[in-house]
């Protein structure tokens, strides 16, 4: 069965699609932290905060492959 669409393009670059998940998260994760640090809870918006190097981090270690 032949995949069409998005679904086709999603599926035949995989690493693409891992990093602009990773990047999305990252970013909501920034967002996040701003929303949490500017309405007043500022020690919850920094604990958010550092989620944003986290998932970077992680990211670059999946991403990575076999480049050891």
């Amino acid at each position: 069965m032949e995949r069409s669409g998005v679904s086709a393009r999603v599926a035949a670059r995989p690493v693409a699609s891992a990093r602009a998940l990773i990047l999305f998260a990252a970013f909501l994760s920034f967002l996040l932290s701003v929303a949490l640090f500017f309405g007043g809870d500022e020690n919850q918006g920094i604990f958010v905060g550092l989620w944003v190097p986290s998932i970077l981090s992680l990211g670059g270690l999946l991403l990575r492959g076999d480049e050891r």
